[in-house]
């Protein structure tokens, strides 16, 4: 018997394929068709409409540079709201921030934390049962239009612009965030491989410029989103988040007690230095 190889549909022309060792959740939502198999070198692989949304094995550095980047440099968020990341990772890394007293998670789909929760139990790691955590199943673009509460961070933890997830890159989103967000707060949201989804970065930028006083890019290298740097828009109203001293993001960092994986404070910082071609995409060169 042959193996089941299983292949990754995001661009044309090029791609991944993963062994799937074994198939052990495959189903057709009213939102999305999603899948999880086992695959020896990565564990456990979440699919959403044909492409690699999250894996066991390198997880962690997506969650981590797209929560704690934003949360350390805000200082003292003590309301986040998360929209997306139904897979319970965001939630699970803002929850290690002793200090953040409320969370809203935004997703539009109950069965894909049902799913993470039973498939993928790590992700989350009991973060759904945090008294801090309200949990909204709804479309994140209605509620940011609609919402009455304000946040110190908004983490954006969407799938690629395509489908559900394609309004949440809209300046109409942008705005809704920037009207939901306190005085000094700051918009992260994740952004496509640079190299391979350069114009996502491109027209991110152009709809961000008339909204935040602030806004550039940082990235971080994850193994299975193929091609390049991982690319998260920031956006504030303030230019000092973006400017923190080391001495200042280390002070912040020990303080939180928080034993990381990934993100560190060096890498905070460097984070934001960014290659020439995505400088040049954005205008920023």
């Amino acid at each position: 018997m042959s193996e089941q190889r299983w292949i990754e549909t995001l661009y044309q022309g090029y791609g991944q394929s993963f062994t799937v060792d074994k198939l052990l959740f495959e189903y057709k939502t009213d939102h999305q068709h999603l899948m999880i198999f086992e695959n020896q070198q990565f564990g456990r692989v979440m699919v959403l409409d044909g492409v690699v949304q999250t894996t066991e094995r390198d997880e962690f550095v997506y969650h981590e540079m797209l929560t704690h980047v934003p949360v350390i440099a805000h200082g003292n968020a003590k309301r986040v709201l998360i929209i997306g990341g139904g897979d319970g990772g965001i939630l699970r890394e803002v929850c290690r921030h002793s200090s953040v007293e409320h969370i809203t998670q935004v997703e539009i789909d109950q069965s894909v934390i049902d799913m993470a929760k039973e498939h993928l139990p790590g992700h989350s790691d009991g973060a759904y049962d945090d008294p801090r955590a309200n949990i909204v199943i709804g479309d994140g673009f209605d509620f940011v239009q609609q919402c009455q509460e304000t946040f110190d961070v908004i983490i954006s933890d969407s799938t690629d612009p395509m489908g559900p997830g394609e309004v949440l890159f809209t300046k109409d989103f942008y705005a809704g965030c920037q009207r939901c967000l306190n005085p000094g707060g700051v918009l992260v949201t994740q952004n496509g491989v640079a190299f391979m989804q350069t114009d996502e970065a491109a027209n991110t930028a152009k709809r961000l410029t008339p909204l935040f006083k602030d806004w550039h890019f940082y990235s971080a290298a994850v193994p299975t989103y193929v091609g390049g740097i991982m690319a998260f828009a920031w956006a504030s109203d303030s230019a000092q988040l973006r400017q923190q001293s080391l001495e200042v993001i280390r002070q912040r960092w020990q303080a939180t007690g928080i034993k990381a994986r990934f993100y560190t404070p060096e890498l905070h910082l460097a984070a934001f230095s960014l290659p020439q071609y995505l400088l040049e995409a954005i205008g920023k060169a």
